[in-house]
């Protein structure tokens, strides 16, 4: 990620991945479809889970999983055929027990422009019944909320109720 690309991410140090728009990502309109950019969340949010050590296999031997409950999605400027982009997401709450929460920017690289934020909730569940459990340890300190992005958070408020659901 270039330094110019980093200074336009909402808070510093993210997890992200690098992403390039196929013609399988492009809809009838000739940018990318909604439905794609929320995929594109989740090979992020997948990403980093598998990174801090809870990959999906290591989440099925703890029979634990984080569930989405909801998503909020702003789109800004639409992603076109072959643009590279940064997928960045930072856990932006983890109440240890049951609850956790992402934020997510895509930009793109050519030019740095924001073209998503996004939020989403997570709850702990049983993999095997799919009811809500209490997160193992290991969920409480992978998915930590880090200091800079709690005081990025409380700091900027308009950046928060974007975020927030």
């Amino acid at each position: 990620m270039s330094d110019l690309t980093l200074s336009n991410l909402i808070m510093p140090s993210p997890f992200a991945i690098r992403i390039e728009v196929s013609p399988d990502d492009i809809d009838a309109f000739s940018h990318v479809n909604n439905a794609v950019y929320l995929k594109w969340l989740n090979e992020c949010a997948t990403a980093h889970s598998a990174a801090v050590g809870l990959p999906a296999s290591e989440c099925v031997r703890l029979d634990r999983g984080m569930a989405v409950r909801e998503t909020r999605l702003l789109y800004q400027y639409p992603a076109r055929l072959d643009d590279q982009l940064i997928v960045a997401n930072w856990v932006t709450k983890n109440d240890g027990r049951l609850r956790a929460s992402r934020a997510f920017q895509i930009v793109r690289e050519l030019d740095c422009k924001t073209l998503l934020l996004g939020a989403s909730n997570y709850a702990c569940i049983a993999l095997s019944t799919g009811k809500p459990v209490l997160m193992p340890d290991i969920f409480k300190v992978s998915y930590q909320v880090a200091p800079h992005v709690e005081r990025h958070l409380s700091l900027d408020l308009d950046l928060r109720s974007k975020l927030i659901i």
